[in-house]
C-alpha cells in the first residue's frame, strides 16, 4: 500500500523511496519556518536557507526535488540566485514567492526559469498544493494517484475499477477485482486462504477455501495468460504477486 503523511494523503517520494527534499528560500524566518512546517507535513524533508548564498550552498549539498524561492533577497535578486541554481541542477522546479502581483513581474519570473508564481499573502494550503503538482509533472516524485496501484506492469485503478498489464485492458468480475486489490495492496507478501476469505469474501475461514482456489485460477487466466506469471502459489501458506520476471 502507498505510504501516506499524517493526513491521509499519499506521500509523494524520491525514486529510490525516501522521502522529497525541498528547499525554502526567504529571508524572513518566521514565513520560512511556517513554510516548512507545513512541508514536513507533508512528509517531506525541508531545509531553509535566509539569502541567496546560503540557498546555494544548501543546494550543492542538499539536491532539492523542489525550490520555494522569494525574489525579495537581502543579497541578491531571486531571479539571480534561480540562474544559479538552475546551473546546478538544470530541471528542479522552483515556485516563485513575491510581494509584488504586476504582470510584468510574473512574465520576468516565469521567463527566467521559475515554475509557478505565488503572491504574498498566500494561504500555506496553496502553496503545498503549488509544490505537489510541480513534483509530479517533473517525475522527480515517485508516487502514482492515491486511487492507482501498480506492481511490475499490472495497473489498477481504484477510481475508475480499469485494469491493465503492459498497457492491454484486463476485464475483471466484481470479485476477480477485489482479489486483485488485496493482493496489491500486499505485494510481495503471502496472504493466506484465511485472510483473503475475510477480506474478499466477509467468511470466517471454514470449508469455504475452494472459492479462493476457484477466483485465484480465474485471475491467473486473464493476468498470466502468455506472460510472465506473478501470482504465485505457497503451498500450505497461501498467495502472492510480485512483478513478472
Amino acid at each position: 500500500m502507498m505510504p501516506t503523511s499524517p493526513h491521509g494523503r499519499t506521500e509523494l517520494l524520491r525514486p529510490d523511496g525516501s522521502p522529497v527534499r525541498v528547499l525554502v528560500v526567504d529571508d524572513e524566518s518566521a514565513l520560512a519556518d511556517l513554510l516548512s512546517m507545513a512541508l514536513r507535513y507533508e512528509g517531506w524533508e525541508v531545509r531553509t536557507a535566509g539569502d541567496g548564498a546560503e540557498a546555494i550552498r544548501i543546494t550543492r549539498e542538499l539536491r532539492p526535488d523542489a525550490v520555494v524561492l522569494d525574489i525579495m533577497l537581502p543579497d541578491m535578486d531571486g531571479l539571480a540566485v534561480l540562474g544559479r541554481l538552475r546551473r546546478e541542477l538544470p530541471d528542479v522546479p522552483v515556485l516563485f514567492l513575491t510581494a509584488r502581483d504586476a504582470v510584468e513581474d510574473r512574465i520576468a519570473g516565469l521567463t527566467a526559469g521559475g515554475d509557478d508564481y505565488v503572491t504574498k499573502p498566500f494561504s500555506l494550503e496553496e502553496v503545498v498544493a503549488r509544490l505537489r503538482g510541480l513534483l509530479r509533472r517533473s517525475g522527480a516524485a515517485a508516487a502514482r494517484s492515491e486511487s492507482v496501484l501498480a506492481v511490475g506492469d499490472l495497473i489498477l485503478d481504484e477510481d475508475s475499477h480499469e485494469v491493465a498489464r503492459g498497457g492491454q485492458e484486463i476485464h475483471l468480475t466484481a470479485t476477480e477485482f477485489e482479489l486483485l486489490r488485496y493482493l496489491m495492496r500486499n505485494p510481495r507478501r503471502v496472504l493466506s486462504k484465511a485472510q483473503i476469505l475475510d477480506r474478499v469474501w466477509s467468511y470466517d475461514f471454514g470449508g469455504q477455501a475452494n472459492v479462493v482456489e476457484l477466483y485465484i485460477s480465474y485471475l491467473r487466466r486473464k493476468i498470466d495468460a502468455g506472460r510472465s506469471p506473478m501470482i504465485h502459489t505457497r503451498r500450505g501458506a497461501g498467495y502472492l504477486i510480485k512483478p513478472g520476471e
